[in-house]
């Protein structure tokens, strides 16, 4: 007669340790292109967003024949900031005081960008303002946007005073601040 073990099988301590290292390597492989990946879907729909805000606040100054203000904030108003990643806030700017004061309608309200997601404008340039004819008061306006993946994979986008936004690797010392808190 056969004992009851004898038709049983099991895994080696080799066997078990080989597959742990196979899934340790696989892991070692997958986290890091999944961080990146996941940075770069994140710096994508930040970049979107700003786009869809800028379209948003150049299409209402024309329609509506008034000034639009875009800036770092909420719907209280904007911050002194040249730092957008907080999130920003466009409105309908119709006294042309670049202040929100009440009854100025909010036109987008954009929330905090995911973390680890920084976007920064040029120094001086810490609110937009959108004329009736669609156009950018004021010089072009530069914005640093960076992730998680490092300053090699920043981006300039440079808005146009005629509103046309455009996308280009960023310089190294625009990088390497963006990659730093203020």
């Amino acid at each position: 007669m056969k004992s009851p073990a004898a038709g049983c099988r099991g895994f080696t301590l080799i066997e078990v340790l080989i597959a742990l290292a196979v899934l340790a390597l696989l892991a070692g492989v997958a986290v890091p292109a999944w961080s990146g990946a996941s940075a770069a879907a994140h710096a994508g729909a930040a970049q979107s967003s700003l786009l869809g805000s800028l379209t948003r606040a150049i299409g209402h100054a024309a329609i509506a024949g008034s000034e639009v203000v875009l800036c770092p904030g909420d719907a209280g108003g904007c911050r002194d900031s040249y730092d957008w990643s907080g999130g920003w806030v466009a409105f309908a700017d119709p006294d042309g005081d670049g202040v929100r004061d009440p009854g100025e309608p909010v036109l987008q309200t954009q929330p905090a960008l995911a973390a680890g997601i920084h976007l920064r404008s040029t120094r001086g340039r810490r609110r937009l303002v959108f004329q009736p004819n669609g156009g950018n008061a004021g010089s072009n306006v530069t914005f640093t946007l960076c992730d998680g993946r490092g300053a090699g994979r920043a981006q300039a986008l440079v808005l146009a005073n005629d509103g046309r936004l455009h996308a280009s690797p960023a310089k190294p010392a625009a990088a390497a601040a963006c990659m730093q808190g203020l």
